[in-house]
């Protein structure tokens, strides 16, 4: 079991050494995963715990002026990096503080005093503490020094570019969600805890499993053919996995809605999936989405009837895409 700690103070978390990996780590891409790979196998080579530091919010996000669309949620990130094999996991609040913190403090406070750190790893472009001044040649001087080794992973290439968080949210902002999928190494997902709503799709014929975003901001909007993973954990004799690479059960196919609702006058961003052939009771249970391909996008009917319609057809599309039969509706 992962061990989970949030601050720079605290006591060591890995009192006889760690090998670790130090990173943003949005959405756990296959670069991501080559590097925490390489982390969990040369911890065992030497004996040592494997960690991971990264931090929320992003730096990026801290920094900009706009919301910054997101790969993966927290909780994605955090059962990520535990199924990777890593033993600790030091999730650092990156606030003002953090940011000020000068390059040579952070090794010092946080690599060592903190991690335990013997081997750290990291990605060819990082960069560290205070306008980020620190990066590998840094961490290599100070290393030789202070008794521990400094590493860059090597670039990961798709077709000739470099795979990076803002490569696949360039992709799924094209709506290539196979490009994307190449890019992060599995279908990009979102996924949430069930909540109740307005119920308005089951009046209109398509209940839904609707997921708040809450403060996650997504790279993508719209209508799209989805499949959704979890359901069977959620039904009598079922299994854990709510993953798009864990869900141990099938995933059931469907239509979903990712907006502002914009004919109901939606106030927030909201996930509502309807999933096809199925009528059970999810309410409470956490689902991850899948995203196929992108039906259309958001638009405000002039009607509940001409929205039902449009609903229809959407139905008919996702379904055709994904090798289902058409339905009554269609």
């Amino acid at each position: 079991m992962m061990h989970l700690a949030r601050d720079v103070a605290g006591p060591c978390l890995a009192p006889h050494g760690s090998v670790l990996a130090v990173g943003a780590l949005d959405g756990l891409h296959r670069g991501h995963q080559a590097l925490l790979a390489r982390v969990r196998e040369r911890a065992a080579a030497l004996h040592l715990l494997p960690l991971a530091i990264s931090f929320e919010p992003l730096p990026r996000a801290y920094f900009s002026k706009v919301p910054l669309p997101r790969l993966g949620s927290v909780r994605d990130k955090i059962e990520g990096l535990a199924q990777a094999g890593m033993q600790r996991l030091l999730l650092l609040r990156f606030d003002a503080a953090l940011a000020a913190m000068p390059a040579e403090d952070f090794v010092h406070r946080v690599l060592l005093a903190r991690a335990g750190a013997r081997e750290v790893w990291v990605g060819a472009d990082f960069r560290f503490g205070h306008q980020r001044r620190g990066d590998l040649a840094l961490l290599q001087r100070m290393g030789a020094g202070l008794g521990f080794a400094a590493h860059a992973l090597e670039t990961h290439l798709h077709d000739g570019a470099r795979i990076s968080s803002s490569a696949i949210r360039t992709a799924l902002t094209a709506d290539d969600f196979a490009a994307a999928a190449a890019l992060l190494g599995q279908p990009f997902c979102i996924g949430g805890r069930v909540l109740r709503g307005q119920q308005l799709g089951r009046t209109l014929g398509y209940p839904t499993a609707n997921i708040r975003l809450g403060r996650r901001v997504s790279p993508i909007h719209g209508i799209f053919a989805v499949r959704v993973h979890g359901v069977a954990a959620s039904l009598p004799g079922g299994r854990s996995g709510t993953s798009c690479t864990r869900d141990t059960g099938a995933s059931l196919p469907g239509v979903a809605s990712l907006g502002m609702r914009p004919t109901v006058g939606g106030r927030e961003v909201l996930l509502e999936a309807h999933l096809f052939d199925f009528n059970g009771d999810l309410y409470g249970r956490h689902l991850t989405v899948e995203f196929v391909r992108k039906l259309r996008d958001e638009e405000k009917f002039a009607s509940l009837d001409d929205l039902t319609r449009q609903m229809h057809r959407d139905a008919a599309a996702a379904r055709a895409l994904l090798g289902l039969p058409l339905s009554a509706h269609s």
